[in-house]
C-alpha cells in the first residue's frame, strides 16, 4: 500500500496547504460529491459547464478529509468550521490530478499495460484483464474511463495491485499522448486503426498518429499490435528493426496466429500457434474480432510469463460489458444482440458477419446512426448498407438521419424494398420488430451511444419476457 501524504501532494502539485495535517495519508480519491465516501480526498475538478472547486463544503460535510481545490476563497470562518479537515489549494486542479496521477504511479515499479484503438479497447483491455488477473492482482480501468480523467483516477486506485491494465481513449490529436506521459505504459497495444473520430481527426493516417502517441510517456516498451490492420502492418514493416514489437493476426504472418478458426454466434474456437506451441483456444464471445482480442491477451500473457493453461482460463472465463454483443435468447427461440453500447464502421460491419454467419431462422438487423464522422459519414454509412447484402442480412431495419445511405446502398447491393424499413423514432422501431419477429429469428441491435438503440433492446425483451 503506497498512499499519498498530504506534504507529498503539496510538493508535487506546488500547492499550498490552507490548513490540515501534512503527515496524513489519503487513500481514496473522488471527483463527485454524489459518490464520496468517508475519508476520501475530493478534487473539484473544473469542467465546461461546471465547477468542482465549488462543491468543496460538500465535499467535506458528507465526510471527506481533503479537498484540492482552485481559485476559492477560504475564510477564517471556512477553516473554524472544518477544523479537522485538509484543505489544499492549487492553481488548476485539472494539472493537479495529472501530477498526482503520475506521481502515483512512479511509485510501482508494477507491469504497466496501455490499451488504445479504434474499435474494440474495452472488450479488449478486458479480455487482457482476465488473462493477467490469473498471475497478478490487477487494477483496470472500469467501464470505459479511458479520458483525461478516467485515466488518472484508476491510478489513484492502486492499492496493493501487481499490475495495471489501462484503456486510452481519444477524439483529437495529443490526448493519448498525455495519458501516457501519465500512466508510463511498459506494455504498449495498438488494437487497430478504423475510422472513430475520423470526423474531427480528417484521416485514418492521422488516426494512426494519434494512436502512436501511446509510445511517448513508455521506455524502451513492449508494443502489441494487430499485425492484420493494413496500416499498423505498414508501420511494423518500417519500425521492426528499431522496436520490440509483437504482431498477432489471422491473415498475416504474425509472432502469434490463430488457426482452424471455428466460429459460432455466441462463441468460437481455433488454435493459437506461437513459436512451436499450440494452444486450443475457447473463446466465450462470437466473432472474428474477439478472436483478435484473445490474440493479443495471448501475447501479453506470454511476455507476462503466465502459463498457457492460466492464458486459455484467462480467455475462457472472461465477460463481456454489458451492450455489447449481450445475447439473450427468449422462450420462443429468438435471439435478441446488444451491441448497441457505440458503433463506427468497423463495428458494424463486425457485427453484421456474426449476424450473417448466424444459422437460425431469420436475420434481421435494427441500425442506428454512427456519429462524429464528419465528410465520411455517407461513405461509411453505405459501406455498413453493403455489408448487410454481403451477409445475406433478410431484414433491415434503420432509425437515425444518416441510415438512409444505409438503405440506398442495400437498396442499390439488391435487397428487396419490402425486407427494408426506414423508421421515425425507436417506439416505431419497437413496433415494428414486435409486427414482424418470428420465433428463432436472431436480431442484432446496434448504433451509436447517443442513439439509445439499448432502449429498444431492453423494452423489446420486456415485452417478450411477459
Amino acid at each position: 500500500m503506497k498512499n499519498l501524504k498530504i506534504e507529498e501532494i503539496i510538493k508535487v502539485t506546488e500547492g499550498e496547504l490552507i490548513q490540515g495535517d501534512k503527515e496524513y495519508e489519503c487513500i481514496n480519491f473522488s471527483k463527485d460529491t454524489r459518490s464520496i465516501q468517508k475519508e476520501d480526498c475530493y478534487i473539484g475538478i473544473k469542467g465546461a459547464s461546471f465547477d468542482g472547486s465549488k462543491f468543496w463544503k460538500q465535499a467535506l460535510d458528507q465526510g471527506a478529509s481533503t479537498v484540492i481545490v482552485e481559485n476559492v476563497e477560504i475564510t477564517e470562518e471556512d477553516k473554524k468550521q472544518y477544523p479537522k479537515k485538509n484543505i489544499i489549494k492549487v492553481e488548476n486542479t485539472l494539472e493537479a490530478l495529472y501530477k498526482i496521477a503520475n506521481y502515483k504511479r512512479n511509485k510501482y515499479n508494477i507491469p504497466v499495460i496501455g490499451i488504445t484503438g479504434s474499435v474494440g479497447k474495452t472488450s479488449t483491455k478486458d479480455m487482457v484483464a482476465n488473462v493477467v488477473s490469473q498471475k497478478y492482482k490487477t487494477l483496470k480501468t472500469l467501464g470505459n474511463n479511458n479520458n483525461n480523467i478516467g485515466l488518472p483516477f484508476t491510478i489513484l486506485r492502486l492499492k496493493d495491485e501487481e499490475a495495471m491494465v489501462l484503456e486510452m481513449g481519444m477524439d483529437h490529436l495529443r490526448e493519448i499522448s498525455l495519458l501516457s506521459t501519465i500512466a508510463r505504459p511498459n506494455i504498449c497495444v495498438i488494437t487497430n486503426i478504423g475510422t472513430s473520430h475520423i470526423g474531427i481527426l480528417g484521416s485514418q493516417e492521422n488516426i494512426l498518429k494519434a494512436k502512436l502517441e501511446i509510445l511517448e510517456g513508455a521506455d524502451n516498451p513492449t508494443i502489441i499490435i494487430n499485425n492484420d490492420d493494413k496500416f499498423l502492418n505498414k508501420w511494423y514493416k518500417q519500425n521492426k528493426n528499431d522496436k520490440n514489437i509483437i504482431t498477432y493476426g489471422i491473415e498475416n504472418q504474425s509472432d502469434i496466429m490463430a488457426k482452424d478458426i471455428k466460429l459460432t454466434i455466441e462463441n468460437s474456437e481455433y488454435t493459437c500457434v506461437l513459436n512451436d506451441e499450440k494452444i486450443n483456444m475457447y473463446v466465450p464471445v462470437g466473432g472474428e474480432h474477439f478472436v483478435l482480442n484473445s490474440l493479443c491477451a495471448t501475447a501479453i500473457g506470454k511476455v507476462l510469463e503466465i502459463s498457457n493453461e492460466k492464458i486459455e482460463k484467462g480467455i475462457k472465463s472472461f465477460e463481456l460489458t454489458k451492450q455489447r454483443m449481450d445475447i439473450t435468447e427468449l422462450e420462443t427461440g429468438i435471439k435478441v444482440i446488444n451491441d448497441a453500447y457505440n458503433a463506427n464502421c468497423e463495428s458494424m460491419k463486425a457485427s453484421l458477419k456474426i449476424l450473417g454467419s448466424s444459422k437460425e431462422n431469420r436475420k434481421i438487423a435494427v441500425l442506428g446512426d454512427m456519429l462524429n464522422l464528419g465528410e465520411y459519414s455517407k461513405d461509411l454509412h453505405r459501406k455498413v448498407g453493403e455489408a448487410v447484402v454481403k451477409n445475406k442480412i433478410d431484414i433491415l431495419i434503420c432509425q437515425g438521419e444518416e441510415t438512409k445511405y444505409i438503405v440506398e446502398e442495400a437498396e442499390r447491393q439488391g435487397m428487396s424494398k419490402e425486407k427494408i424499413y426506414k423508421l421515425e423514432n425507436r417506439e416505431q422501431v419497437i413496433e415494428k420488430l414486435n409486427k414482424i419477429v418470428k420465433p428463432e429469428d436472431v436480431i442484432l441491435i446496434k448504433a451509436s451511444n447517443s442513439m439509445k438503440f439499448y432502449e429498444i433492446a431492453e423494452k423489446f425483451i420486456a415485452i417478450h419476457k411477459k
